[in-house]
C-alpha cells in the first residue's frame, strides 16, 4: 500500500512536467523518426524499403535509386575522353590483356577524386558494412552496341592479384544509364525464379538477371559467408541491343586495398609490373601503380616515380 502512495505523489508532482514533453525530446518514440537528413551527411543515408533481395545463392540485392541522376551523369563526364578498351586478368599471370571476352571501354576514377565521388564511396561503404578502405577505385565502364562482357568471375584465380587486400568478397554494379533493350547483368549458374518477356534478351533468359535502369545498384558477393569462392556468383553483362550501356563498379577485397606499403629500394611488388607499366597501366591505373607517398603503389620501379 505505501509503494502505491509513493507512486501516486511521483505522479502528481512530475505528471504535468512528464505531459508537456514533446516527441521532440524523444525522437522516435511514437515513430515518427524518417530518413530526412542535411545534405552534409546525405551520402550515409541508406534507405531499406529501397533494397529487393534477390537471390541468396548468390547473394545479391539490387538498391532502387542509389544513384541520383546528377551523380550519374557526373560520372560519365569524369569518364568522357580518358575510356581505353577493357581488358582481363589472365589466370595463370594475373596480368592485364585484351580479350574478345570483354568489349567494353572503360576507365578509372581515383578514390575521393571529388565530392561527389567521395560521397557516393562513403555510400557505398554504408550500404555494404564493408570498410571504405577496402575498396578499388570506381571503374566506369561504357557498352556500345554489341558489346558485352562474357560470364567471369570477380575474385581472383591468379595468386599475384590477390595480394593487395586479398580476394575480391563483393561487387557493387551501378548503372549510369538506362539501355533500350540487352545490357542485363546475368548469373547464368543462379536459380532463376523470372518469368521473362520479349523485353529481355536472350542472354538475360539463360538465368538469373537484372535490367539496367539508370541509377539502380546491384550489390553481390563473390564469397560465401565461409570465405570460399561462391561458383554462384558467376555473371555476365549480356551484350547491348539497342542504345548504350554505362555502368560504374566497385570491387570491394577482404581487407584493405589502402593498406600503407613500404617501397624498400622502389622495388616492384608484383613480376608484371614492368609488362604492365610497359602497357601503359601507371597512366590508366595509377591508385594501384603508382599511388601516393602515403600509400605507396606496388609497380613504383617500373613506373619511374622514385
Amino acid at each position: 500500500m505505501g509503494g502505491v502512495i509513493i507512486f501516486l505523489v511521483i505522479f502528481l508532482v512530475l505528471g504535468s512536467s512528464i505531459l508537456a514533453i514533446s516527441e521532440d525530446d524523444f525522437p522516435g518514440w511514437m515513430n515518427e523518426i524518417n530518413y530526412k537528413t542535411s545534405e552534409s551527411n546525405k551520402s550515409m543515408v541508406i534507405d531499406p524499403t529501397r533494397i529487393i533481395q534477390l537471390s541468396w545463392k548468390p547473394r545479391a540485392f539490387l538498391y532502387k535509386g542509389f544513384l541520383s541522376d546528377e551523380e550519374c551523369e557526373h560520372l560519365k563526364n569524369l569518364a568522357r575522353g580518358k575510356l581505353e578498351k577493357s581488358m582481363v586478368a589472365d589466370n595463370e599471370s594475373g596480368k592485364g590483356v585484351l580479350s574478345e571476352i570483354r568489349t567494353s571501354s572503360g576507365t578509372f576514377i581515383d578514390k575521393h577524386h571529388d565530392k561527389i565521388v567521395r560521397c557516393i564511396e562513403e555510400r557505398i561503404a554504408t550500404f555494404t558494412f564493408l570498410p571504405e578502405e577496402n575498396g578499388e577505385a570506381l571503374q566506369v565502364l561504357k557498352y556500345q552496341h554489341g558489346e558485352k562482357y562474357e560470364p567471369h568471375f570477380d575474385f581472383f584465380q591468379d595468386k599475384y592479384n590477390a595480394q593487395l587486400g586479398g580476394h575480391r568478397i563483393a561487387t557493387v554494379l551501378m548503372y549510369l544509364s538506362n539501355v533500350r533493350k540487352g545490357g542485363e547483368t546475368v548469373f547464368p549458374n543462379a536459380p532463376d525464379p523470372q518469368t521473362k518477356d520479349d523485353s529481355w534478351s536472350e542472354c538475360a533468359k539463360k538465368g538469373l538477371a537484372v535490367k539496367p535502369v539508370k541509377g539502380d545498384a546491384l550489390l553481390f558477393f563473390s564469397l560465401s559467408p565461409d570465405v570460399t569462392p561462391d561458383t554462384m556468383s558467376l555473371h555476365g553483362s549480356c551484350p547491348v541491343i539497342e542504345g548504350e550501356k554505362w555502368s560504374a563498379t566497385k570491387w570491394i577485397h577482404v581487407d584493405s586495398f589502402d593498406k600503407p606499403r613500404k617501397a624498400v629500394g622502389c622495388k616492384d611488388e608484383n613480376a608484371n609490373c614492368a609488362e604492365w607499366a610497359a602497357m601503359g597501366e601507371c597512366q590508366k591505373n595509377p591508385s594501384y601503380m603508382v599511388g601516393t607517398d602515403a600509400y605507396p603503389g606496388s609497380c613504383r620501379g617500373s613506373c619511374r616515380v622514385c
